[in-house]
């Protein structure tokens, strides 16, 4: 799901059901939910709606934000429910405009970089590698199915995935899974070790993928080829292991 279309329903959908709502019980009586104190119910909230935005680009007047909330809870509103969505709709999309853009330079400038260091190559389609090991094996075809240990980055150093971390290696065809990686698998042989930078536009581009990937982001991807997968070695349950990596893949 789109990160646009999931927060600014998450906005629309709080806002409708406190606006539906007048009074919330649990603020009208100051009781205590089963199983936690007032207060840590409140705070939880807050960090609930906070998390969906946290990474918006948006700036808050806390006081007004908090007194926003509280008018909505209470049904004592200074702006109309459409007015009010309106305006934070209106500042979310341009919030998040800005932040594509300065995405969009942050990640042209580290590719253009990234090219001059005498041991990146960068092909045509603009993927850029770094062997780190040679492969002796064969290389995959764009229709094989491959096993392969990863670890993928962001461009500030967070680790989105890792099966090294997850403890074993995964198999995926490689026509189903984003082009920088099909790409890719194809230049290394099975033993070999590349670095990949795939370019948001051979990645997620402008939707990235959910909240882990922001919109233009350069992914960097530590892969191994352990092996190309014949079809006499696929076992029962590969198929599915397979399009469980491959939509890991699309989620990264």
């Amino acid at each position: 799901m789109k990160k646009l279309g999931f927060i600014l329903c998450m906005a629309t959908g709080i806002a409708a059901a406190a606006f539906a709502k007048p009074a919330m019980d649990i603020q009208a009586t100051g009781q205590d939910a089963p199983g936690a104190p007032f207060d840590d119910v409140s705070y939880s909230f807050g960090v609930v709606f906070g998390v969906q935005f946290a990474d918006s680009g948006l700036s808050f007047n806390y006081s007004d934000l908090a007194k926003g909330f509280k008018d909505a809870v209470e049904g004592n509103l200074s702006l109309s429910e459409n007015d009010a969505l309106n305006i934070a709709n209106t500042a979310y999309r341009a919030a998040l405009d800005k932040k594509n853009e300065e995405s969009k330079v942050k990640e042209a400038a580290f590719l253009a970089e990234n090219a001059q260091k005498d041991e990146v190559i960068t092909t045509e389609s603009g993927l850029q590698y770094r062997v780190i090991q040679e492969g002796t094996g064969a290389t995959p075809l764009a229709t094989d199915m491959v096993q392969v240990h990863y670890k993928g980055s962001l461009l500030d150093g967070r680790v989105f995935d890792s099966s090294y971390e997850n403890g074993e290696p995964v198999e995926f065809s490689l026509s189903e899974v984003i082009d920088g990686w099909a790409e890719g698998l194809q230049l290394i042989g099975v033993g070999g070790i590349y670095e990949l930078f795939i370019p948001s536009d051979l990645a997620y581009g402008a939707e990235g993928a959910g909240s882990i990937i922001p919109p233009y982001s350069t992914l960097i991807f530590e892969v191994e080829l352990l092996s190309i997968i014949t079809p006499e070695e696929i076992t029962p349950g590969a198929e599915e292991s397979d399009e469980t990596a491959s939509a890991a893949s699309d989620d990264e």
